[in-house]
């Protein structure tokens, strides 16, 4: 129990964190935080949760990072199911949050910082580019984060290695999709904005999982034993 509250009290701070930046600040260009600015602080949220949780649960925040951790033989399949429900209910309540805030103003929540192809996408991408950015994304930001984890690997600094991967890959692909690699997150503002954001919430699923399950059998292949 104590590791599902983490998920899903980490979760909620990705959300918040994140999604929060986009909606609140990067809408006002006097506070310097724009495009790059919601990238940081995406990976923000990861590297301070990553140090807050990372000993209690592992810090996922992600159904597709627990996925492709129990794909690369890291992670226990009984705990898959509940840490998936925990994060997308995190996920949920940090945008619950998010929403009261956004709207203290009178303002509309407009996309809600959702995730979409197509007319929904920041860039007018079609669901192809779509699909391919979000698969593959997510499958680097897993061969990171089993790489960054692995006994082998330098101690203390998987936290600041996934972070930094985070911050990456939105500045890569926020103008394709605003960047999921997340169901949970995807889950949570769609859910809110509604309409067309729900009805593409399939390939925010589909995308992140399979980039997902292909890098944890790439990197269970090509890693050495723990």
């Amino acid at each position: 129990m104590k590791k599902l509250v983490a998920e899903f009290i980490g979760t909620a701070w990705l959300v918040l964190g994140g999604c929060g930046a986009a909606m609140l600040a990067a809408g006002f260009p006097d506070l310097g935080i724009g495009f790059a600015g919601v990238a940081l602080a995406f990976g923000l949220t990861v590297v301070t949760m990553a140090y807050a949780i990372g000993h209690i649960s592992g810090c996922h925040l992600n159904p597709a990072v627990s996925i492709g951790l129990w794909m690369g033989g890291r992670f226990d399949k009984k705990d898959l199911i509940p840490y998936i429900i925990a994060q997308v209910l995190g996920g949920i309540a940090g945008a619950g949050i998010l929403y009261m805030i956004v709207t203290g103003n009178g303002s509309d929540i407009g996309s809600f910082a959702s995730n979409g192809f197509g007319e929904l996408s920041p860039g007018k991408y079609s669901m192809q580019a779509a699909l391919i950015t979000e698969v593959v994304m997510t499958f680097f930001f897993l061969i990171v984060i089993l790489g960054s984890t692995h006994s082998k690997a330098p101690k203390y600094l998987a936290g600041l290695a996934i972070g930094l991967c985070l911050t990456l890959i939105h500045l890569i692909s926020i103008p394709v999709t605003n960047t999921s690699v997340n169901p949970a997150r995807s889950t949570s503002q769609a859910l809110f904005a509604g309409g067309d954001y729900t009805s593409q919430l399939w390939l925010f699923w589909v995308a992140p999982i399979v980039g997902a399950i292909l890098a944890g059998i790439v990197y269970k292949w090509m890693s050495p034993e723990e």
